[in-house]
C-alpha cells in the first residue's frame, strides 16, 4: 500500500465525522431559527407572563403596572431579546438530540448509561433552578426594590412656609427590566447545574466526596463572590442564592458518596478492591473511573 492510499484511509473517518457535524450543527441551527420565529410571533404573550412578579409587586402596593420605553427603538430588541431566549429554551430539546447522536457512536454501551442520566438532568435541573428564581426570588427581589420609593412630602417650613420634598416613584425600562430578570434566572439555572456536574465529575473519578468535605470551606467562600457578582447588590437575594447553591454542594457530596459506594461494591463482587492496601485501592478508583 502506498503512502498515498494510507493517508486517505487514515484521513476518511475525520472528513466523515466532520460531515456529520456539520450536518448535525445545520439541524440544530435550523431548530433555533424555527422556534425563534415562532417565539417572536408570541412575543407579547411571553412579555406578559416574564411581568407577572413586577406587576404583583405593584399589585400589593396599588400601583400600576406599566414599564416605558427610553429609546425608540427598545421595544424591537425588546422582542427580539424574547425571541432569542424563548427561541433556546424551545429549540434545545432538539439541540441536545443532535449532539447525543453525534456523540453516542463513540461511547461504550457502559458509558451511555452512564452519561444519558447526565444528559436529561441537566434541563431539568435548569428548569427547576429557573422556576424558583421567577416563582421564589424574582418576587422577593422586587419588593425590596420597590420598597425605596417614597410619596411626595409636604413639611412645615421654619417661617411658615411649607417644603416640599419629591417623590421617588418606579417607572421601570423594558428592556433593563428584561435584562435583569433573564440575569436572575440564567444564573439560578446555571447553579442548580452543580449536582449534575460535580455527580458527573465523581462518576469519572475526578472528584471524591472526601476531597469535597475537605475543601468546603473554600467552597463557601466561591459561593459567596459568585452570588455577590450573578445578582443585584441587595442582601436578601445574595442570601438566598448562597444558601441555595450551599445546599446543593451538599447534595453533590451525598450523591458523590453514593456513587463512590456502588464503584467499591461492583469492585468488590469483581475482587479488585483492595482494602488494606491505599494505593490498590485508589487504582481501583481510578479504573473504575475509567470504566
Amino acid at each position: 500500500m502506498s503512502d498515498d492510499e494510507e493517508i486517505d484511509d487514515s484521513s476518511a473517518p475525520l472528513i466523515e465525522h466532520l460531515t456529520e457535524l456539520r450536518q448535525r450543527l445545520i439541524w440544530s441551527v435550523l431548530a433555533f431559527m424555527v422556534a425563534m420565529v415562532i417565539c417572536f410571533t408570541v412575543w407579547n404573550p411571553i412579555f406578559n407572563f416574564l411581568t407577572t412578579p413586577i406587576c404583583d409587586a405593584l399589585a400589593t402596593r396599588g400601583q400600576d403596572c406599566g414599564l416605558i420605553l427610553i429609546k425608540l427603538q427598545e421595544g424591537f430588541f425588546v422582542a427580539i431579546n424574547i425571541s432569542l431566549l424563548g427561541g433556546l429554551v424551545l429549540s434545545f430539546p432538539v439541540i441536545s438530540y443532535q449532539l447525543w447522536r453525534f456523540v453516542a457512536p463513540g461511547l461504550y454501551r457502559s458509558e451511555k448509561n452512564a452519561f444519558l442520566p447526565f444528559l436529561i438532568a441537566s434541563p431539568v435541573m435548569f428548569l427547576l433552578g429557573a422556576a424558583f428564581a421567577f416563582y421564589a426570588v424574582l418576587p422577593l427581589a422586587f419588593d425590596f426594590f420597590l420598597g425605596f420609593q417614597q410619596g411626595p412630602v409636604t413639611a412645615e417650613g421654619g417661617n411658615g412656609g411649607e417644603l416640599a420634598a419629591a417623590g421617588i416613584t418606579f417607572q421601570g425600562s423594558v428592556q433593563e427590566y428584561l435584562g435583569l430578570t433573564t440575569k436572575f434566572i440564567v444564573a439560578f439555572g446555571l447553579c442548580f447545574q452543580l449536582p449534575v456536574l460535580l455527580s458527573l465529575m465523581g462518576k469519572a473519578g475526578l472528584v471524591s466526596a472526601v476531597g469535597l468535605k475537605g475543601v468546603r470551606k473554600y467552597a463557601v467562600v466561591v459561593i459567596l463572590i459568585v452570588a455577590a457578582l450573578v445578582t443585584p447588590p441587595d442582601v436578601v437575594t445574595q442570601v438566598i442564592l448562597f444558601s441555595v447553591v450551599y445546599g446543593l454542594y451538599e447534595v453533590s457530596i451525598y450523591l458523590v458518596s453514593r456513587i463512590e459506594k456502588t464503584r467499591e461494591a461492583r469492585l468488590r463482587a469483581e475482587g479488585l478492591w483492595f482494602e488494606d492496601d491505599e494505593e490498590g485501592s485508589e487504582g481501583a478508583s481510578d479504573e473504575a473511573g475509567k470504566a
